[in-house]
Formats: structure tokens, sequence, C-alpha cells
């Protein structure tokens, strides 16, 4: 086996992904951005979740917004719902794996906040319940799936926005999910700081 050629092909097919994905998903993106942008601008807030690699990717998302991007400017409201361990391991024990988000959402979602569930497959159980009870709250949803967007894809309302990555193995779709995750934090810090685009 050629190593080096075969770490290669990582490279020229992650390029290919993103290629296929800013095809795709340019224009939604954009209409993510000005939806993230409004909701901050209006006190509301965004809420983040995802198992494994999409609660890394929620996590880091987050800590963008609250700390800061690339630029210094105001914390901006974002909570992850996968990083309390408590009331993880709490919920999870007393009413299942499933609602560990849909019961925080529950808590703390309100009419004018924003969901940005990540789940690669768009079949996560909890993602998907998660939606469901941020539509109950009035909320709208960012959805970054793959592989055709699964499950979630049939739960999402008109008004909610879907960034499907046209791949289907999974960390090509984890490549292109933080790709976007960092543009919108591009994006948001370029409306909220002015900038001339």
């Amino acid at each position: 086996m050629d190593l080096i050629a075969h770490m290669t092909t990582h490279f020229d097919d992650s390029v290919d992904a993103l290629k296929a994905s800013a095809r795709e998903l340019a224009e939604p993106l954009t209409a993510s951005v000005e939806l993230l942008f409004a909701t901050l601008a209006n006190n509301g807030k965004i809420l983040a979740c995802g198992n494994g690699g999409s609660a890394a990717d929620a996590q880091h998302f987050i800590a963008e917004l609250v700390g800061r991007f690339e630029r210094d400017r105001l914390p901006l409201a974002g909570i992850a719902l996968n990083t309390d361990t408590s009331i993880l391991t709490a919920v999870g024990n007393d009413y299942g794996f499933d609602a560990i988000f849909e019961r925080q959402i529950s808590a703390l979602g309100q009419t004018g906040d924003i969901l940005v569930a990540i789940s690669t497959s768009g079949n996560s159980a909890n993602v998907i319940r998660a939606i469901q009870v941020a539509h109950d709250r009035d909320m709208v949803v960012i959805a970054l799936t793959g592989k055709g967007g699964g499950e979630i894809a049939k739960v999402l309302a008109d008004t909610d926005i879907h960034l499907c990555v046209p791949h289907d193995r999974t960390m090509r779709i984890q490549e292109v999910h933080i790709v976007m995750l960092h543009a919108m934090c591009d994006g948001i810090d370029a409306l909220l700081l002015g900038d001339t685009l």
C-alpha cells in the first residue's frame, strides 16, 4: 500500500465534497447566517445539539459565539445542549437518552430562538425529538445533516433551513459541517461589525 497516496486521497475527497456542497448549499447557508444574525440582534439565543463528532461541532460553534471567532466583539447568546454532564446523565437516567435534548429545549427554548441540530445521518432520535420540541416552542431549526437528510428531512418545517451535505461518508460530512459552522460565525461577525461585503 502506498500510504502517502492513500493520505492524499483524503485531501482530494474532502475538496470534492466541499466544492459540491458549495454549489448546493451556498444559498441556504447565506439564509442561515441572516437568520442567526436577526435572532441574536433581537435578543434571541442559539441552542445547538448533536451526538459524538456532531456534539463536538455543536460545542465548538457555541464556543465561537460566546467567546469570539476571529475578532473581538461582544459575546453572543448560545448554549450547547450536549455539554452539561449532570443534565445529560440525570435526564438520560430518568427519561431515556432520546430525551436529553428535548428536555433542555422545553426548559430553555423560547419563541424567537434557533435550534442548530446536527446529525450526519439525519437519523439521531434525540436530535429528531429536539427538533419536534423546538417546533412546539415556535423556534426555527437549522439542521446540518448528510446522507440525504434521513428522518430529519421529514420533520423539518417550511420555515426551517436544511443544510444537507451531498455525501454519504461520515468524515466528509463532518468536514463540511465544520466549514459551514465557521462560515456562519464569520458571516454573523461580518454583519455585526458592519463589514462591507
